[in-house]
C-alpha cells in the first residue's frame, strides 16, 4: 500500500467513508491509516472516534464476515475462525460469529457441498478413494471431522 501524507481530518472524512461502506476489521482500518502517513497517535485516536461514533464495531464485523463466507463460499466453521483469527479479531467475537450461524443450515451446507463433490467423483470405482476424497473437500472446505464422518454416512 502506498503511503498519502494527508491530514488527520481528510484522514478522518476518508476513513469514515471507508467504515460505513462495509464492516472493517480493527486491523484493516489500521493499516489503512497509516497508509495515509498518520501517526500512531493519530491512528489511535481517530480509532478510538471511530468505535465511539459506531463506525467501527468488530463483533459486527465478525458476525458479517462470518455470515457472508458461510452463505457466499460456504465454508465451515473451522476455515472461518482461522480467517478471522488472521484478522486478529478478538476470541470472544470469533465465538459470537460462529454461533450466529445456524446448525440447520451449516449441516444441510456440509451434505449439499458432499452430494455436489460425489456427483464429481462417479468415474472413482473404489468406495475408500471416494470417502477420502470427499473427506479431504470437506475439511478443506473449514467442516469439522465429526461432522464430516456423519455427513458421509449419510450420503455414502
Amino acid at each position: 500500500m502506498r503511503t498519502l501524507n494527508i491530514g488527520k481530518d481528510k484522514a478522518w472524512q476518508k476513513i469514515k467513508h471507508y467504515c460505513a461502506y462495509q464492516e472493517r476489521s480493527h486491523k484493516e482500518v489500521k493499516e489503512k491509516l497509516f497508509s495515509f502517513g498518520l501517526y500512531k497517535t493519530e491512528v489511535e485516536t481517530l480509532i478510538v472516534q471511530l468505535i465511539e461514533e459506531n463506525y467501527l464495531n468488530e463483533e459486527r464485523f465478525a458476525i458479517a464476515y462470518a455470515g457472508g463466507k458461510f452463505r457466499i463460499k460456504l465454508w465451515g466453521r473451522q476455515k472461518i475462525k482461522y480467517a478471522l483469527k488472521q484478522k486478529q479479531v478478538s476470541d470472544y467475537c470469533i465465538k459470537k460469529a460462529l454461533m450466529a450461524i445456524d446448525n440447520d443450515e451449516y449441516l444441510n451446507a456440509s451434505k449439499k457441498l458432499a452430494a455436489e463433490k460425489l456427483a464429481t467423483l462417479k468415474t472413482e470405482k473404489n468406495l475408500l478413494n471416494k470417502k477420502k476424497k470427499l473427506q479431504q473437500y470437506l475439511l478443506q472446505k473449514g467442516f469439522e471431522p465429526s461432522l464430516i464422518f456423519e455427513t458421509l454416512n449419510e450420503i455414502i
